[in-house]
């Protein structure tokens, strides 16, 4: 059921959340929206026809549009996004101390809403938020690694990890972590053909908005190759399904860093096609 319902002593009959539909889902009727039955289950809930309306006369899924939140005047000076995009930094030296459980409850909350192909939303963001567990993870990786190694079981493309083992079990030096107290990893159903890619965007949502309260983060490659390719124990002790698909993994927590400045990188390209 849609539950969609359109408050006539608000709508103002302009036709914006019929021509917004992405399935044309909406038909206007004696001038109110009204949902067409024959194409009603194509709705992917986007809610778009929720967000476009401008007086807030339409509700979908029994949801109030009173509760979202408005835009007119909240979003950020682009001068300052620019400034956050720019000065992200890979951090890979962190405080072992908890970032607050409050905020990143929020944080979490607004990256599960991040889009997803044909609004699936099977992402799933596993967390190790807790210090104690975190040690358990890293020992673990670790431990699968050294196991790894030691039977000399690693595909060739992963020699790299020789040192890396190496590094944790002589100096204590942990290459694969970065030290950091706590661990962000996406996945999703592996029928979810755009999986690996909603993972992805949801987890450059969490970079972006963790950046944004001071909270220092590093795209974890070297763990997620580690993880995903000799350490199988350590996955299943993440709690990830069995038939889901590793996106990405990152780390982060409160850095123990602070940069002052953004950098001024040569390379990437753009390509205007013009004609």
């Amino acid at each position: 059921m849609l539950q969609f319902n359109v408050d006539k002593d608000l709508c103002i009959k302009c036709g914006e959340c019929v021509n917004d539909c992405p399935y044309m889902i909406l038909d206007m009727v004696d001038e109110y929206p009204v949902v067409n039955p024959d194409r009603a289950e194509m709705c992917i809930q986007c809610q778009h026809c929720l967000a476009v309306c401008k007086p807030g006369a339409l509700s979908i899924f029994g949801l109030n549009p009173a509760d979202s939140r408005s835009l007119k005047g909240n979003l950020p000076d682009p001068v300052k996004v620019e400034n956050l995009l720019l000065g992200r930094r890979s951090t890979r030296r962190y405080k072992q101390e908890p970032v607050d459980s409050e905020l990143l409850d929020s944080i979490l909350e607004t990256v599960r809403m991040a889009p997803t192909g044909m609004n699936r939303r099977t992402t799933l963001l596993t967390v190790v938020d807790n210090l104690e567990v975190m040690e358990k993870v890293r020992a673990s990786a670790y431990a699968e690694l050294k196991a790894a190694v030691d039977a000399d079981q690693l595909p060739p493309e992963m020699e790299l990890f020789k040192g890396i083992s190496d590094a944790y079990e002589t100096k204590g030096i942990d290459v694969l972590f970065r030290g950091a107290p706590h661990f962000l990893v996406t996945s999703a159903p592996t029928e979810n053909r755009s999986g690996t890619v909603d993972g992805i965007i949801a987890m450059t949502y969490f970079e972006m908005l963790a950046n944004s309260h001071g909270i220092g983060t590093v795209w974890d490659g070297l763990a997620k190759w580690s993880m995903t390719m000799v350490a199988p124990k350590t996955i299943e002790l993440l709690g990830i399904p069995a038939d889901h698909e590793v996106s990405y993994m990152m780390a982060f927590g409160k850095p123990a860093v602070k940069y002052h400045r953004t950098v001024q990188r040569p390379g990437g390209g753009v390509n205007k096609v013009t004609s």
